[in-house]
């Protein structure tokens, strides 16, 4: 009995005097608002670690050292799911290299720009494109970058506007799709239920992704832009696409308009999602016998993810050469040349993940926990609008999607099970809705950064420019839960939401064109 009771003191003295307080959550704060304010990403980044280290480590120089490399830095460049999302990376970014050089990209950009007349035209295509790849929100970012910005360019939309219809089409879009990663995620957290049928059963309530939706489709419709994103589509009308930040036109490699045609583009992207659909489900153990609902859910979406990137890499090398689009040596080019176009993505990734693991050892899961088991003692009807909020802050803090969901579900399952099933599946949706929420506001979020790198857009423009965008959908979408909580029903609590959305892009249409 001895040797627990002391592997139980030393485990509580290794916790720093900070842990699992409402310090674990300052160092992010402190990235997020410097990247906000000074407009530069990198040092922001590594501000809010430091900040992490010193509070672990009690203010100790050494140990501050130790932890931020040791246990940040070292940890994160050598965990295996994180390896195989940097592999993914480079391998996406060497394809897309390969289908600018053959003139792919270029092919279906003049291809588009004869069957897409419009500005709105552009901007519903590529929203519609990312509603069909939603598999993976990794794979749904750098995809819709590479094959929407010669469309996009054409009809002089800034690149912060495709980053935010990028990002918009990722996360949202993968949290109300039964076949995806996410919804295998989702399903995993929740213990002594069926959670798929769960998950399915939470997506009428998921306000925030089906109002993003909505909300694209109306500013694109209404031709209504507002906040920073108002100034960045003005200078794209102008011919500035960019309009400020480290990425400018100069940064781009222009297309090279090769003997590629749209085959060229459209083949290997069906190659890349059957192969990466493939990878994800033998990693779930599909070929081995298990079906494919089971497979799905146990897949393992960074090993998937590079094994369908890499198989459909060589195809496409091989496609390239047989038709005498490309030769092997150009094609091996474009590895390089990729692995450059990721480095800033790769950079920025690298950082966030290091901060997470920095507010991980300060318990700021706990700390979230705690918070939470107290709110669920108030009104249960006003629980799902509360549980919104703590997943929004939790996310935009973390920037993990995925974490919130880990720390979130089990609470509202052990809070509702067996007492209010209705109530459990809205609040579900909930802890859903704001994780996504608070990732897609996050600037140190995984798949904002993604998103940044498929518009090919300067990261803290991205996240500045969309910033008003989502936090008026999370304001409605927090109306919509206090309704769906005292009315327990989807359509209501949605309609009610749609009108709010329409009212006010109408009201801001009106104001910027006084203005």
């Amino acid at each position: 009995m001895a040797v627990p009771a002391f592997a139980e003191e030393a485990e509580a003295a290794a916790q720093p005097a900070m842990y699992a307080t409402f310090w674990a959550l300052v160092p992010p704060v402190v990235a997020i608002g410097l990247a906000l304010i000074t407009k530069e990403v990198y040092s922001s980044l590594f501000c809010g670690i430091l900040v992490g280290g010193l509070f672990y480590s009690g203010f100790s120089a050494e140990g501050t050292m130790m932890h931020i490399f040791e246990d940040g830095f070292i940890a994160v460049l050598t965990d295996p799911y994180n390896m195989g999302i940097l592999v993914f990376l480079v391998i996406l970014g060497a394809m897309v290299a390969l289908m600018n050089k053959a003139g792919g990209s270029a092919a279906f950009g003049q291809w588009a720009s004869k069957h897409i007349k419009t500005r709105a035209g552009a901007q519903l295509a590529t929203m519609m494109l990312g509603v069909l790849i939603f598999i993976d929100d990794y794979f749904n970012c750098l995809t819709v970058g590479s094959v929407m910005r010669p469309v996009t360019d054409k009809h002089q939309i800034s690149r912060a506007k495709l980053a935010y219809l990028i990002d918009a089409t990722a996360a949202p879009v993968c949290i109300i799709a039964p076949i995806s990663s996410w919804a295998a995620a989702v399903s995993g957290f929740v213990e002594g239920e069926d959670g798929l049928a769960l998950f399915i059963s939470a997506i009428p309530f998921n306000f925030y992704a089906l109002l993003t939706l909505l909300m694209m489709i109306l500013v694109a419709v209404l031709n209504v832009d507002y906040g920073p994103m108002a100034r960045h589509e003005r200078n794209a009308l102008a011919g500035d696409l960019f309009t400020s930040g480290s990425v400018s036109a100069s940064d781009v490699s222009d297309e090279v308009k090769g003997k590629g045609t749209v085959m060229d583009l459209v083949l290997p992207i069906a190659a890349l999602i059957v192969f990466c659909v493939a990878g994800m489900l033998y990693t779930g153990g599909f070929f081995s016998g298990t079906d494919f609902v089971t497979a799905f859910s146990g897949s393992d979406a960074s090993v998937g993810l590079a094994l369908g990137s890499f198989f459909g890499f060589v195809l496409t090398v091989a496609l390239y050469k047989l038709r005498g689009v490309l030769t092997f040596r150009h094609s091996m080019d474009c590895v390089v040349e990729g692995f450059r176009a990721m480095v800033p993505a790769i950079l920025i990734l690298t950082f966030a993940w290091t901060l997470k693991a920095m507010t991980d050892s300060l318990g700021a899961a706990n700390f979230v926990q705690a918070a939470m088991e107290e709110s669920s003692k108030g009104l249960m009807v006003l629980l799902p609008a509360i549980i919104f909020v703590v997943g929004c802050l939790l996310a935009f803090a973390t920037g993990t999607s995925w974490g919130t969901f880990g720390i979130l579900i089990p609470i509202v399952v052990a809070v509702f099970n067996g007492i209010d099933h209705q109530m459990m599946i809205i609040s579900i949706s909930a802890c859903m809705a704001g994780a996504v929420c608070g990732d897609h506001c996050s600037p140190i979020s995984d798949t904002t950064i993604m998103a940044s790198a498929g518009a090919q857009c300067d990261h803290v423009n991205h996240v500045s420019t969309q910033l008003p965008y989502a936090i008026t959908v999370a304001v409605i979408s927090f109306v919509a839960y206090i309704v769906a909580g005292l009315t327990h029903s989807a359509l209501i609590s949605f309609a009610v939401g749609a009108v709010l959305l329409l009212g006010f892009l109408l009201v801001m249409r009106q104001f910027y064109r006084n203005r």
